[in-house]
């Protein structure tokens, strides 16, 4: 059997058999065969997740690229219903072509909208939430094999926990999004020194629509990035074709590509190649569809590990990452990169009741980066920091009951409707637990 990996090719797997069903019928059927015989399985995203959380391990793996496309839509009232198995890049372009929009959106848009929800996607904006805020409702193929829709008002517990499920509940087969009327976004991108951005980031954050920075950590300025809505009646003004591929595809992935591998053979560059790169970033301005301006392409690869914690940590964590990595042996190539986002009541949303700050240190595939997320980890665990489920992280269970209010009732859910484990992996065995029906939901603290 081909073997699977994810986009950063951390993670491989072999599963046992791939089944490519071109509607319900067939995939409920090899839930049915897996759940006979004692196997799991798990739906094939586009595998741009850097943990396990994708991996069909040695199960049976549901490729949903037969399940795309939109099946319904109401422009009036913003909802729209798509398969699964739709990647966002196409989903964007189909609701753009029905004037609608997705309100937020993160900067990779390779992802399944299932894939997406699954591990708490999000973008960046004070006043908004992430991809999960954004759903109305769910249709979901269970352990059994037969399908179950959950919305606000019905099967309100399953959906509070399948808008961000992990995979772990069931195959989601349709979302309903609530979209906004399509919109454009003004993007201006200027550099700055770090220490001029922290002192101001609440005003950065409260005075625009979405707000996100970037830092080299062995260097002192950022780039800084403020999308804010078009007025309107505003015509947009994208970015010429060739400057945008010279300054996207040429400098922002050929180039930079080269410069992380000539650091990569040469770990003594890496500092100066950090400030070297630095340098070179420069004031951007210009407008376009709001997709467009949220979602970047990425051809360089990585790793990395990303953490939400509450707002007014982020100066802190900030300075000490400052101060940590300096002293590591190991020096980081790929800069850090922080969001915002508003609080939510998703049960396993990183933002779960916080106004959260996310962090995300990445480092370029095949150099050293146990350390320094080891570094990082240890720096927003102190405050509470809740990892990105797609993302690297090392805790397990009994840490991350500590972090969620609701972590027993999504156990408890996940029981329910998945009482024998069928849709498990060893990511989820090791982030939720065993599925036991017998567990009492109550544990112990670990603090």
């Amino acid at each position: 059997m081909q073997r699977w990996t994810n986009w950063a090719r951390t993670v491989t797997a072999a599963p046992g058999s791939v089944v490519a069903p071109r509607d319900t019928t067939e995939a409920a059927e090899a839930i049915r065969a897996a759940a006979r015989r004692g196997g799991t399985v798990r739906p094939l995203g586009a595998g741009h997740s850097f943990s396990g959380i994708g991996s069909p391990n040695t199960g049976c793996a549901l490729d949903l690229s037969h399940w795309s496309g939109i099946v319904q839509a109401t422009p009036d009232d913003g909802l729209v219903k798509v398969r699964a198995g739709t990647p966002l890049h196409q989903l964007n372009a189909e609701l753009d072509g029905l004037g609608l929009a997705l309100a937020n959106l993160g900067d990779i848009d390779r992802q399944t909208i299932a894939g997406a929800i699954a591990t708490g996607t999000h973008g960046t904006g004070a006043g908004l939430g992430g991809l999960a805020t954004q759903i109305e409702e769910l249709e979901l193929l269970l352990a059994d094999g037969t399908e179950k829709r959950c919305s606000a008002t019905e099967n309100p517990e399953l959906f509070a926990a399948a808008r961000v499920g992990l995979g772990a509940l069931g195959v989601i087969t349709t979302v309903t999004l609530r979209c906004v009327p399509a919109f454009a976004l003004a993007a201006d991108e200027r550099p700055a020194r770090l220490d001029d951005v922290l002192d101001g980031f609440d005003e950065l954050a409260a005075d625009n629509d979405h707000i996100e920075f970037y830092w080299f950590p062995h260097a002192s300025k950022t780039l800084v990035k403020r999308n804010n809505r078009l007025p309107a009646g505003e015509s947009p003004r994208p970015l010429h074709p060739l400057r945008h591929f010279l300054e996207y595809t040429v400098l922002e992935n050929r180039l930079f590509g080269a410069v992380c591998r000539l650091g990569r053979a040469v770990p003594a560059s890496v500092r100066p190649l950090n400030r070297f790169c630095a340098s070179t970033w420069s004031t951007r301005s210009y407008s376009d569809r709001s997709y467009r301006v949220f979602t970047t392409r990425r051809d360089v690869r990585f790793v990395e590990c990303e953490y939400a914690v509450p707002r007014e940590a982020l100066r802190d964590v900030l300075d000490e990452l400052r101060i940590a990595v300096g002293r590591l042996a190991d020096p980081v190539m790929f800069p850090v990169e922080v969001r915002v986002a508003a609080a939510d009541d998703v049960w396993l949303s990183t933002a779960y009741r916080r106004p959260s700050a996310y962090i995300a240190v990445h480092q370029f595939q095949r150099m050293p980066y146990r350390r320094w997320f080891d570094t990082f980890e240890d720096i927003v665990g102190a405050v509470g920091g809740r990892p990105h489920w797609g993302k690297v992280h090392r805790l397990d269970a009994s840490a991350l009951h500590e972090l969620y209010p609701r972590f027993d009732d999504f156990r408890r859910v996940r029981a329910e409707v998945d009482p024998g484990g069928v849709f498990r992996n060893p990511y989820l065995d090791r982030v939720l637990g065993p599925v036991d029906n017998s567990v009492d939901f109550k544990w112990k603290s670990t603090r």
